[in-house]
């Protein structure tokens, strides 16, 4: 992709609070061509979301204020401030051209409130105080209008918190204390409980908050820093005072969090992509950007060394990747490419520039400690493989490969690819995850991390069956054997009626530093066709073609078929799947018997790659009890010298956790 004009976010060194800035502006100045002449609306994009095109307009405009209210409470200066000054005024106007509207039930104008909040609150000088009586009147009163309006009872509720801490915070009349009290009340109610001192640095820490009740099984970015944990600071900011015992409670739970949260970073600094919205990038950084602008102390052994590596190594990882921007320097919507399958129905043109929420540690001034510490790499003190019992994740740092295992978490309504998103076996920092494009064949079913079953019972033709069926919901899902240096996950899950599958997930051992290992207990009343896949990887030869041809199957150099076996070479890294012998467990525990399989992924259906290959184990099985076991090969271009070696050294299953769990 070649940029009209280059910006200062592409290529920069993200080494220094000047960089930060400079970033942040490379951001915002390709939005003015596409600001409205009142400043309210920005269009960049034709593409839609479940809500109306004058709240796509105000997204767009709204969330770019959590970078600029930030650098403009810093200290710094923007040229390009007045385009949101005036657009906030013009944007709140009833009798205005480019009024956003009041809100009503559930309204995305909602959402949008908070970041126009953020900015209020923070910079009241610069977006208030200095407006005209009649304009502050009527940006109170569209802040106002979602105070008696129904909301879903998640992360939402947030956002009108912030609109009354704006309220709040420039004495208007319409602030209501009593629903902001309320508010809190239920959201505090979504935070899990603290685990009881075990002693062992391999259990996961306490800090961690769903996204809405008891039924809700999501404990992802939202339950950072897209949402939850970046909220909770900034209140103890804004209300530390006023409401001492909170505060110093979001405190406490985000110190408490942050120790599990550095485990989703790679050393290079990116994240693993995992759930829903990963459209907004660089916001898995706002967490610890946060920590910055609301002084929240580093948890030992965390230093603000290790904040501020975070932060500027993941940043340096986005601004390298020119595929994220359109040809005039906008963000696209999609991860690493501009890619709509990996969109929620959310996702207008706007919505990515909730990534600027990573630049909220421009609030604090160049003498905090964050600024003025050395940047510090991935604390290499912390354990290389941490069990987290509240996300059901395992986290693995091994053979330079970053990446989580995961049972128990289901999208708890119908997300799009919300099975992708959540319930896969595996996610990782440098394979990241596919998303299914259908469910007719393997290559749009794209079910990397997952075991897929179809109905192949006699007199069923396959255009006819129930096509592929993957994990949705892991039942009675645990993390076994924490701290034993067996810890595992274990769950169920029942892709038909009369199919059980109980499924056992191993990090990897010492002696295959690069595997990890999947077994499967498939207890079945039909037969059925299988499909094992490991991770994703680049898609394309070192001869400049597929790795497999489309139509013909055949195969470039760096891709291995064979029976029991697959393996993908690429750029992109070095991953397979080796059909290991469970002959051991008795009945239903066959010797290998799949044969191996390359699957060209459907375009675009990688996070990652938009041109993907998938290694695959394929076969078959009668109606009875059966075992499979899996080793998942995975090693990132990092660890190019070695890739053969490590691929040779196929782990063992872990026979004895299994036979007497």
């Amino acid at each position: 992709m070649v940029l009209l004009a280059p910006t200062t976010f592409t290529g920069n060194p993200f080494l220094t609070r000047h960089d930060v800035v400079q970033g942040l502006k490379g951001l915002l100045d390709p939005l003015e061509p596409h600001t409205s002449p009142g400043g309210a609306c920005i269009d960049i994009g034709s593409t839609a979301a479940h809500y109306d095109t004058r709240a796509v307009a105000l997204e767009a405009f709204a969330r770019p204020l959590w970078g600029l209210a930030a650098l403009l409470a810093g200290g710094a200066e923007y040229e390009g401030t007045t385009r949101w000054v005036r657009g906030l005024a013009n944007g709140t106007d009833p009798q205005g051209r480019e009024y956003w509207g009041a809100s009503k039930a559930k309204d995305q104008r909602m959402v949008e409130m908070s970041p126009l909040s953020f900015a209020i609150a923070l910079s009241p000088d610069v977006f208030y105080t200095r407006q005209p009586p009649a304009t502050q009147e009527n940006i109170a009163a569209f802040l106002a209008s979602c105070m008696t309006q129904p909301m879903p009872d998640t992360n939402w509720l947030w956002f009108r918190v912030f609109a009354n801490l704006a309220l709040r915070s420039i004495g208007s009349r319409h602030h209501d204390a009593d629903r902001m009290a309320a508010d809190l009340e239920r959201l505090d109610s979504f935070q899990l409980a603290p685990h009881p001192p075990t002693g062992n640095d391999l259990i996961g820490s306490a800090g961690w908050s769903r996204d809405g009740p008891e039924d809700v099984k999501q404990l992802d970015y939202y339950s950072s820093s897209f949402a939850i944990q970046v909220a909770q600071m900034v209140y103890s900011k804004l209300c530390g005072k006023e409401d001492p015992k909170r505060a110093k409670a979001y405190i406490t739970r985000a110190q408490d969090f942050v120790k599990d949260f550095v485990f989703y970073f790679d050393d290079e600094g990116n994240a693993i992509p995992f759930g829903r919205s990963m459209v907004y990038r660089f916001a898995v950084v706002a967490t610890f950007s946060a920590m910055a602008l609301c002084d929240v102390e580093p948890p030992a052994p965390l230093t603000w060394g290790h904040m501020k590596g975070l932060v500027l190594r993941n940043l340096r990882t986005w601004s390298c990747n020119l595929d994220i921007l359109r040809s005039d320097g906008t963000l696209n919507i999609g991860y690493t490419y501009d890619n709509m399958y990996a969109t929620e129905n959310y996702n207008a043109p706007g919505s990515p520039y909730w990534a600027c929420k990573a630049f909220l540690c421009l609030g604090a001034r160049p003498e905090h400690p964050f600024w003025t510490s050395d940047e510090l790499p991935w604390p290499s003190t912390m354990p290389h493989i941490k069990a987290l019992p509240d996300p059901g994740h395992i986290m693995v740092r091994s053979g330079g490969h970053v990446f989580l295992l995961s049972s128990g978490q289901t999208a708890h309504y119908t997300m799009r690819n919300g099975n992708a998103k959540y319930s896969k076996f595996s996610y990782s920092s440098t394979f990241g995850f596919c998303y299914s494009t259908g469910t007719l064949d393997l290559e749009q079913l794209a079910a990397d991390g997952m075991l897929s079953l179809r109905d192949a019972s006699p007199g069923i033709e396959t255009s006819d069956s129930d096509t592929w069926r993957v994990r949705r919901v892991a039942i009675d899902a645990q993390i076994v054997g924490r701290g034993t240096g067996g810890v595992h996950l274990r769950s169920g899950w029942r892709p038909f009626p009369d199919v059980y599958v109980e499924t056992w997930l191993f990090p990897p051992a010492e002696e295959s530093p690069n595997y990890y290992v999947r077994v499967h207990k498939v207890t079945t009343g039909r037969a059925l066709d299988t499909a094992e896949a490991g991770w994703a990887t680049y898609g394309q030869g070192e001869d400049g073609r597929a790795l497999v041809q489309a139509f013909s199957g055949e195969t470039s150099p760096g891709g291995l078929e064979a029976e029991g076996q697959a393996r993908a070479t690429t750029r992109g890294g070095s991953v397979g799947v080796v059909d290991l012998d469970v002959a051991e467990l008795g009945e239903g525990g066959n010797s290998i018997r799949r044969r191996g399989k390359l699957v060209q992924s459907d375009p675009n259906s990688n996070a990652i790659f938009s041109r993907s290959v998938l290694p695959t184990l394929v076969g078959s099985l009668e109606p009875g009890t059966h075992y499979l076991a899996t080793g998942v090969f995975g090693a990132p271009p990092s660890e190019a010298k070695r890739w053969d070696t490590e691929w040779a050294r196929a782990p063992a299953v872990p026979l004895d956790s299994i036979l007497y769990h």
